[in-house]
């Protein structure tokens, strides 16, 4: 990798043959562990100026609708953040001649109380092509780290290192950006943004944001006049009473709203991946021990026994000359009887790996296991396993393999504590902390968030009509909508109080890789992505259109239709 110093520059066609599309990462470090800043991209013209706002993007602004500008997202590292940016150069618009990346720090923070401010440039397979460090920023509140420039025909990168005191306001300005005189702040004028909040406030959600989007156009079921179905009038009196959370919050004893609440499950101080997943597992599995109505719900639908459920995590198991230590293990036990699983857990976009999971498979046939249950972000579907393993058919011991979705963990969270009820108060609390635990922007739980590396050259593709029926990689996205779409009915099932579950009108026993494949043709030839929700308590069903060729997105109700060929999408083993 090269090295780069202030003020240098290259071609990037000297470095890779594949530079047609970067990845462009910032990172740092904090000492204390809490800092971080937001990264910001503008196109500019041979003026260097913007052309519109539409030419910032930071994280409410995440992508440009041609794909030449997406903003990947943060990933922890072992002593910080890195945000990485996509670049697809081959899709910028001719009269933009500079791409500038940098960042702010907001709440009167300054990166001179960050550590190892690094850019770094990769080419599209991932291989790193040059780096350059800030080693002198001070009270600088925003800072650009390099930029992309074109000459001719050619991309090149320049180093630049230069903050500014008066932040992002700053920056803007002197690249063409409007800024709001009244607003506190640093607060940028860009249609369809809020004001940049200050430290001690959540991020917004992105608008542009699909699961966010979806969940918000979802939700105008009720407008359409579909209502849920009111809960039925509680059994006899003598019946216990379920404790749900109140609707109105109880007033704060803090002396401001700056103060933070005491968390049961602290979430801030996660740095690594490896942190995240060790967290996550024992606060959902001692929850799932101590709260029996949330461990059955998780555990129902994979055989598991109503009974006294215990929890362990990180139990060593032999494995040939080398022990295995899989993240978590569940005993449930009842009339005698024991059922037991073992637990794989995944954070943030970390994959499983499939010779892992084997692994476990194996020692849980050996060891006379139920069930290994796989947890991460992603979503499972019918006919498409998140992770390819072989069962030997020679054993009488046969062993399942499930997997589960953060999002449905905190769907079935939500349902509990908002809508049905728990046991007690204390039950009530304690889902109240691992849902907010789960929502922490640094848990890394957050459920379906990517559409995958398909996803742009498909939308470019129906937008150029170049996209061909047959192209795999229209599959791709038509797996990952389902996987969205699922996520949707999750979000919505939760707000509403009742289940919401995709519905495909195919007929029964049709190969879901056939149906998938028939809906990529549709997609390459209408340029449109289609679903069906059906939400119990209300007599039709919520359709979904988002039409790529003109980027809306349409919701409508219809009536049912006859019920042959319509099923709910079942469960799907991983």
């Amino acid at each position: 990798m090269r090295e780069m110093a202030k003020g240098s520059n290259v071609g990037l066609a000297a470095l890779s043959d594949d530079t047609g599309s970067v990845i462009v990462s910032l990172r740092w470090s904090s000492a204390a562990g809490d800092g971080d800043a937001d990264v910001s991209v503008l196109l500019l013209d041979g003026n260097g100026k913007v052309r519109n706002d539409a030419d910032f993007f930071f994280y409410n602004n995440p992508a440009a609708a041609d794909g030449s500008v997406q903003l990947l997202g943060k990933t922890p590292t072992d002593s910080g953040n890195e945000d990485r940016i996509s670049l697809d150069l081959t899709a910028v618009p001719r009269d933009v001649e500079r791409i500038v990346v940098a960042a702010s720090r907001y709440g009167g923070s300054c990166f001179g109380e960050l550590d190892d401010l690094r850019v770094t440039l990769a080419d599209r397979s991932g291989e790193a092509l040059l780096g350059f460090s800030i080693t002198d920023a001070g009270v600088e509140s925003a800072f650009i780290f390099s930029e992309l420039y074109r000459r001719g025909e050619e991309w090149k990168f320049r180093a630049i290192g230069q903050g500014y005191e008066t932040g992002l306001a700053g920056l803007a300005t002197d690249f063409g950006i409007d800024i709001d005189a009244e607003g506190e702040g640093d607060a940028v004028e860009v249609p369809a943004v809020e004001q940049v909040p200050k430290a001690d406030e959540p991020r917004p959600p992105s608008v542009e944001s699909p699961a966010v989007f979806l969940a918000e156009a979802a939700s105008g079921v009720q407008p359409l006049g579909v209502e849920p179905t009111p809960k039925r009038v509680p059994g006899p009196r003598t019946a216990k009473k379920k404790v749900t959370l109140p609707k109105v919050a109880k007033k704060s004893l803090a002396e401001n709203d700056s103060w933070r609440p005491a968390r049961l499950f602290p979430a801030p101080s996660l740095k690594s991946d490896k942190e995240r997943e060790l967290r996550a597992t024992s606060v959902l599995l001692s929850v799932m021990a101590e709260v029996p109505e949330l461990g059955r719900r998780l555990t129902a639908a994979f055989g598991a026994p109503a009974g006294r459920m215990q929890t362990f995590t990180e139990v060593t198991l032999p494995h040939g000359d080398s022990p295995k230590r899989p993240d978590g293990v569940i005993r449930v036990e009842r009339a005698g009887k024991l059922w037991t699983a073992l637990v794989e857990t995944k954070t943030n976009g970390n994959p499983l790996k499939p010779d892992q999971v084997q692994n476990y498979m194996d020692i849980a046939a050996r060891r006379g296991y139920e069930a290994v249950i796989t947890l991460s972000n992603d979503v499972a579907l019918e006919g498409s396993p998140l992770v390819d393993v072989r069962t030997d058919g020679r054993r009488k011991h046969k062993v399942a393999l499930w997997h589960l979705s953060w999002a449905e963990v905190a769907h079935q969270a939500q349902m509990l504590i908002r809508h049905e009820g728990v046991g007690n108060a204390a039950h009530a609390w304690l889902l109240q902390e691992l849902l907010h635990y789960l929502q922490h922007e640094n848990s890394g739980c957050h459920g379906f968030q990517n559409m995958g590396p398909a996803w742009v050259p498909v939308r470019n593709g129906i937008d150029a009509e170049t996209l061909c029926q047959g192209d795999q990689r229209a599959v791709e996205v038509v797996e990952s909508w389902e996987r969205l779409i699922r996520q949707v009915c999750l979000r919505l099932g939760g707000e509403l109080g009742q289940k919401a579950l995709p519905v495909q009108r195919a007929k029964r026993g049709t190969d879901p890789h056939s149906r998938r494949a028939v809906l990529a043709d549709r997609l390459c030839a209408e340029g449109r992505l289609t679903a069906e929700l059906r939400i119990d308590g209300t007599p039709g069903v919520l359709g979904i259109t988002a039409d790529l060729r003109t980027a809306r997105l349409r919701t409508h109700p219809s009536k049912s239709r006859p019920r042959t060929g319509v099923t709910p999408s079942p469960r799907p083993s991983v």
